[in-house]
């Protein structure tokens, strides 16, 4: 499923939620401050472009919380929202549960992208 669901994926949204990231990443690299989210946010968009055979672990500490907090008040909520709207419309057949189901996993990881680990 891995290679053909990624590839269906990627034509049928995710190419869509993937550049989200992507401009999430380079809004938040125009100030030197914001730089190492920005590089986040293009690790999560690698993700988003073909999220199949994945698995993320969340973790992390006090820097990671407080930084998914202002993650959060300033893009998160936007792209969450976006997996969430995009994993309800890709569960209404039962072809599209694969996909909405991995959108729903995105949701949870734009909430909270930082400390978390990819394999």
């Amino acid at each position: 499923m891995g290679c053909l669901g990624n590839l269906l994926w990627f034509l049928f949204g995710g190419a869509i939620s993937g550049l989200s990231w992507c401009l999430a990443g380079c809004l938040w690299c125009i100030t030197i401050i914001g730089i190492p989210v920005g590089v986040q946010c293009f690790k999560i968009a690698g993700l988003t472009f073909f999220p199949f055979g994945k698995e993320v672990r969340y973790g992390g500490g006090a820097g990671s919380f407080i930084l998914n907090i202002i993650w959060l008040l300033v893009s998160g909520l936007l792209l969450a929202l976006e997996h969430l709207a995009f994993g309800v419309v890709l569960c209404i057949t039962i072809v599209g549960i694969p996909f909405g189901l991995q959108q729903f996993k995105l949701a949870k990881l734009a909430l909270m992208p930082f400390g978390t680990e990819v394999r």
